[in-house]
């Protein structure tokens, strides 16, 4: 066998690989879905369908159960370290069945629950993902000085 025809087997053998590759994944791409904040997620909102939010944990709302091992805490839709009055604001309650939550959770943390939403309007949660305040932190220092 030429040196000619092994490499072109070969780069039909990779490029037969990419495209298995390729086309078992396309499969995927159409579940994918982009957050919603919580405006959005109210106004399209299904029970049971799954789901991203995006917002930010309301302000004294986690409550942590060590007997049913979940975590509850409210979302809301502006951040409350804006100084925007979060009290009477529309709020989603989050259930998410663990108590290992992102080193960055806690009151304000910017944050994306993804799951379900339930008949009883309650979102149980799958995942937890918490976003570095530290930009927010850094502002409130430099308009602080000043």
């Amino acid at each position: 066998m030429s040196k000619g025809l092994q490499i072109a087997l070969g780069g039909l053998f990779v490029a037969g690989l990419l495209g298995w590759y390729a086309a078992t994944n396309l499969e995927e791409i159409g579940t994918f879905q982009y957050y919603q904040t919580l405006a959005e997620f109210r106004d399209d909102s299904q029970s049971g369908r799954p789901a991203r939010v995006h917002g930010y944990v309301a302000p004294g709302s986690i409550v942590r159960s060590l007997e049913s091992r979940e975590i509850r805490f409210d979302v809301v839709q502006n951040p409350p370290h804006a100084g925007a009055d979060t009290s009477g604001t529309d709020r989603l309650a989050v259930v998410f069945g663990t108590l290992e939550t992102p080193d960055m959770f806690k009151d304000g943390a910017e944050v994306v629950v993804e799951g379900r939403l339930q008949d009883d309007a309650v979102f149980v949660a799958d995942n937890v993902m918490a976003k570095c305040p530290s930009k927010f932190e850094a502002k409130q220092a430099e308009q602080a000085m000043f």
